[in-house]
């Protein structure tokens, strides 16, 4: 039974990993997709149609529509796959890319941007400031659990982060040094455990 449904999660996983992959491998194919757009100021199809007042060129237009969507689409896929602690930061150039496209839709359809044209950092700073107080309290968790360290007597005592290891640290430090491979005559004892509190 375990061994099913071991079998049918690893599918699962294969699936998903091979549509990701396909779909990073087809991101330059999404930018040049503006090769199909008109070169002309006004675009018509059945429906709806499209004028670009800002470019005064439909093709200019999806050529910088799409400079800014196929990034965006690759740091979505990045969000939604990092197995890492700080991938809410991703959350970051994902809000600075949006924020350009609605920038640039209201630039060339209604040519007026001045209430966000001036100062567009301004608008993103506390997003920023939200995303990066989660990622560093999240950092603090993680120190905390790695370390077992009592955060609120961080003050009252000195503390080294290279202390010497626990038994289980010790054993995922000897896993991790096997893993590695590395050379014991160019590695000191401190380089390949400051390597290792790295990689966590």
């Amino acid at each position: 039974m375990k061994n099913k449904q071991s079998i049918k999660l690893q599918s699962k996983s294969l699936l998903l990993g091979s549509i990701v992959a396909v779909c990073i491998a087809f991101s330059p194919y999404i930018f040049y997709l503006y090769e199909i757009f008109p070169s002309t100021p006004v675009w018509e199809n059945s429906f709806f149609t499209y004028e670009s007042k800002y470019y005064e060129n439909v093709l200019t237009a999806a050529w910088t529509y799409l400079g800014k969507v196929t990034p965006l689409f690759l740091l979505l896929i990045w969000f939604f796959t990092c197995k890492h602690w700080w991938y809410h930061v991703i959350l970051i150039p994902i809000a600075m890319y949006s924020f350009q496209i609605v920038i640039l839709f209201y630039q060339d359809v209604y040519l007026e941007t001045k209430f966000m044209d001036i100062d567009q950092l301004i608008y993103l700073a506390p997003f920023f400031i939200v995303i990066l107080s989660i990622v560093y309290l999240i950092r603090i968790k993680i120190f905390d659990r790695v370390y077992g360290i009592d955060l609120s007597e961080l003050d009252e005592t000195e503390v080294s982060v290279f202390n010497d290891l626990s038994d289980n640290d010790r054993k995922e430090f000897k896993h991790f040094q096997e893993n590695e491979n590395f050379d014991e005559d160019s590695y000191s004892g401190n380089a390949i455990l400051e390597e290792y509190y790295r990689k966590l």
